[in-house]
This record gives C-alpha cells, structure tokens and sequence, in this order.
C-alpha cells in the first residue's frame, strides 16, 4: 500500500519513499541504519533540485549502455534498494536480460529470507522472467570478511559489469579490485562508493531506475565517453551553485 497523501504535495515523493522504508523495516527487510543512510542521501538530493542533473542523465545512458553490453552483467541489490525502487529493479533487469543478486552489509537469515520473499512476490506480481540470486552464496568476494563477503559464483563473482545502487565503500572497492566496472547510482557525490566506483550516477535510486526504463536502447553514448571526474565536479558543482542561489 503506498502513502496516503495527495500527489500533488509537494513533498509526496519524498513521503512516499519515506513510507516504503517504514514498511520494509516492519517487515524486517533493512538493518537498523538503514534509516539514518536515507535521510543523509535525501539530504543531497535537495540540495541538487530534486531532479536528474545534466551530467546524470549523462552518466545515466552510458552506464545503462555499459550493462547492456557486458557478457555477463548482474544487478546487485540491498534492503534500501528493494524497499525504495523493488519493482524497478527488477524491471531494469528484465529489460537488460540479467540476474538480480541480494548482497547486503548486515546479512542475517531472516534479513536475506524477506529481501528475497519481498522481490519473489514482485516478480510474480510483475509476470517477470528474472533469476533472483543470494540464497545460496557458494563464494566470497576477495578482500571482504564476515557473511557480507558472501555472493553466488554465478552471480557478484561471475559478473563483469555491476550495478550497486546505494552500495558501501568497502564493498565497492573490493569489487573494482577484482577488475569489475562498478557502476554506482549514490547522491552523495563525495562518498566513497562514488569516488572510487568505475562509474557513478549521481541521482535519486528510484528517478535513476525509471529514467533507464525510459530509455531506448539505440543510439546510446559509447562507454568511453564517461568522465568520472568530471562527472562528480559536475554534481559538486550543482550543489555549490543551487546553495549560492538560495542565500
């Protein structure tokens, strides 16, 4: 059930994410900070206009042309993700032709056991053809410890190109390690995801998604046309000037 509140107020989007969030969490999809992480990034997202910048937009078609042309690209999802844009995902999934995998920091049985529930019910709902991954982890991500190194070999460990909205650093790190472009969708353009990730989008999860299923898949920019810095100076740059034009 999605909020009450009317569409047209002004916030509505911002209240509609919040609620999913207060619905995963009663179903005990999301660790306890899962929260505090939200209200940071929609904190970011205010300060870019809540709207998809120029150069995300950009990043946005070449990272989706990028997936499109790996061998064996993969979807990596966590509880935000699945909370805030779970129908989304699945369908960029399903438009790309991939599989889906849930990798999450704080893995616990019951937490992996409803995130899977959760995006199965989905897909079922959505008529969707897509392999959902996670349940049974056979290999572990190099440089990681703990069940959060945890992936299948033919998921996260298999894949050339991720997807890794709303990811942690480490992780991310540890991915590009093993010589996978990391696509990384994260507001905050001076996290460590986004800095060290092979590409970021720097937009709203949810936005990001539906403008990829918007999106034809000809004619899109060639994958060497990314910039990463100049990608990232171009939100920074965003943030400076809308803050300069509020005061």
């Amino acid at each position: 059930m999605e909020h009450a509140a009317d569409p047209s107020h002004p916030r509505y989007r911002s209240l509609l994410m919040r609620h999913r969030l207060e619905v995963a969490a009663k179903k005990g999809m999301l660790a306890d900070s899962a929260l505090i992480a939200h209200g940071r990034g929609e904190a970011y997202d205010y300060l870019l206009g809540e709207t998809t910048i120029p150069s995300a937009d950009a990043a946005t078609r070449i990272a989706l042309n990028a997936l499109m042309q790996a061998e064996h690209p993969v979807l990596s999802v966590n509880g935000n993700v699945v909370a805030l844009a779970g129908d989304e995902i699945l369908r960029l999934a399903n438009k790309i032709g991939c599989p889906l995998e849930v990798n999450i920091f704080y893995r616990t049985p019951e937490r992996m056991e409803a995130l899977l529930n959760d995006l199965n019910e989905r897909k079922e709902r959505l008529g969707l053809d897509v392999d959902i991954l996670g349940a049974e982890p056979d290999a572990t991500i190099p440089g990681l410890k703990g069940p959060r190194a945890k992936c299948e070999s033919k998921g996260i460990l298999r894949a050339d190109t991720i997807l890794v909205p709303l990811e942690d650093g480490d992780r991310c790190e540890a991915l590009v390690a093993m010589g996978k472009t990391v696509i990384v969708i994260d507001l905050n353009p001076l996290s460590r995801s986004s800095q060290r990730g092979s590409m970021t989008i720097v937009d709203e999860l949810s936005r990001c998604l539906e403008n990829m299923l918007e999106m034809p898949l000809e004619g899109l920019p060639s994958v060497e046309s990314y910039n990463h810095h100049q990608t990232l100076q171009n939100a920074l740059d965003t943030i400076v000037d809308g803050m300069k034009n509020k005061f």
